[in-house]
Parts: structure tokens; C-alpha cells; sequence
């Protein structure tokens, strides 16, 4: 590679472009349809986690009732101890004191009662979200699982192609100088069309349509050094029939005229 020409460096990289050109019509045939598959399993894993969220909540709700029904159970069985205190009492003051106990394990049982109807319209409007969630999860699962057979029957078609190009691309990369190679992905990566090394067609680059002056048109054909396109950074690696149009030659100087002697 160190002893390689100019023309032998530029031969490889229009090598390696039109390997990663044909890489990327190949993508172009699977179109959006990797993104929109990873979009789906992205919205998928949402909604999981919100189903997820939303079942933790059930148990919390249905926990809270348990502890509320026993709670409730407490207070019915300090109220039963309480009325049967109450028939032994000596004095008004033992009976108001049992009398308020009484009403406060009544409160607890309407305040926990009052609980567990709350939750358990809590309940069902939570049960409402999970079935919908679980129907969107159904019917989201059926378009990834579309998309992913889709995908699938795309990749196996050009799969082999692509295990090939790929296999030359890397033959290729090594007959490129480091240098030369990551200023030729840089470009790639910043191109939206990835035509990193182009020809001159009609007197304009390849790619972007701008046109290059003569005397650099004469530079590329010439092979003698790597031209890059100002504009867009582009290599210029070879120039079509139509951009050679000869210099025109220079006219020939007009023989001076005689002048006639006035006697």
C-alpha cells in the first residue's frame, strides 16, 4: 500500500464506493422497516411496564381491603368485649368511658367499610385500564410479529448478496490507507446520499451537481494526486467523456493591413 500510485489509491476507493453503494440499495429495500420494528418493541415494553405498574397497584388495593376487613373484624370484637363490659359497670363514669370506646370501634368500622368501597371502586376501574392495556398488547404484538415476518422474508432475500458484498468490502478496506479510509467514512456518515467518491459528469460533481473549474477537471484526469471538491469535501476520483471537451486554441493574429502612401 505504501508504494501504491495516486490512480491504484483512487481505483480502490471507487471500489469500495460502489460496494457500499450497492450495501446501501440493499438497505434502501428494507425501507423503515427496522425502525418501525424497533418502535414497536419500544412501545411494547411501555406498555408492559405500565400493565406491570398497574397489577402492582391492584395487589395494593386488594391488600388494603384484606388489612380493612380484619381491622373491621377488631373493632366488632373490642365492641362485643365493650357491651358486655358495659352490663358490669358500677358507676355512670365506667359507662360513659366503655359508651365512647364503643362508639369509636363503630367509627373505625364505618371508616374502614368506607375504605374498602373506595378501593374496591379503585378495583374495577383499575381492571378496566388492564383489560385495555392487555387488548392494545394484543393487538400491538400481532403488527411487531407482522413487521418481524416481513422483515424476516426481506433479509433472507438479499441476505446472501449482502454476506458477499460485505466479504469484499472488507478486501477492499485493506487496500485503502487508514488515512484515506476514515476520511472516506467521515464523508459517508455526513453525506445523506453516501457518495463519498464520485466522477466529474457534465463539469459538475457527482452528488451534489457543483460545478469544477477546467484547470481542476485537468488535476483529476491527470491522477497525480487526490482532488477533493471544496464544497462538500467529495474525493474526485475520475471525469466522464463529456467534461473533456478540448481548451479552445488560441486564434492566429490578423496579417496588419497596408496603408497607402499620400504622395
Amino acid at each position: 500500500m505504501e508504494n501504491q500510485t495516486v490512480a491504484q489509491k483512487l481505483e480502490a476507493l471507487v471500489k469500495l464506493q460502489s460496494i457500499d453503494s450497492k450495501l446501501d440499495e440493499l438497505k434502501k429495500l428494507r425501507g423503515d422497516l427496522p425502525d418501525e420494528v424497533q418502535d414497536l418493541e419500544d412501545e411494547m415494553e411501555g406498555y408492559r411496564t405500565r400493565l406491570g405498574r398497574f397489577e402492582t397497584d391492584l395487589k395494593e388495593l386488594e391488600e388494603g381491603i384484606k388489612k380493612n376487613k380484619e381491622a373491621i373484624k377488631e373493632a366488632e370484637k373490642l365492641t362485643k368485649k365493650y357491651n358486655e363490659q358495659q352490663k358490669n359497670v358500677k358507676n355512670n363514669r365506667e359507662f360513659d368511658a366503655i359508651t365512647k370506646e364503643i362508639e369509636l370501634q363503630e367509627l373505625e368500622v364505618q371508616i374502614c367499610e368506607k375504605k374498602i368501597k373506595e378501593s374496591k371502586d379503585k378495583i374495577e376501574l383499575k381492571k378496566g385500564e388492564i383489560g385495555a392495556i392487555e387488548t392494545l398488547i394484543k393487538e400491538r404484538e400481532a403488527d411487531l410479529q407482522n413487521k418481524k415476518d416481513e422483515l424476516e422474508g426481506i433479509l433472507n432475500e438479499s441476505q446472501e448478496e449482502e454476506k458477499k458484498l460485505l466479504a469484499e468490502r472488507e478486501k477492499a478496506t485493506k487496500k485503502i490507507e487508514d488515512k484515506l479510509l476514515k476520511h472516506y467514512t467521515r464523508l459517508r456518515s455526513n453525506l445523506s446520499n453516501g457518495l463519498a467518491v464520485v466522477r466529474v459528469v457534465r463539469g459538475a460533481a457527482e452528488g451534489c451537481n457543483i460545478i469544477i473549474p477546467p484547470q481542476k477537471i485537468a488535476e483529476i484526469r491527470e491522477k497525480k494526486k487526490i482532488v477533493i471538491d471544496e464544497h462538500s469535501g467529495r474525493i474526485l476520483a475520475d471525469v466522464d467523456l463529456g467534461s473533456m471537451e478540448e481548451e479552445p486554441k488560441p486564434k492566429k493574429a490578423a496579417p496588419a493591413k497596408k496603408t497607402k502612401k499620400v504622395v
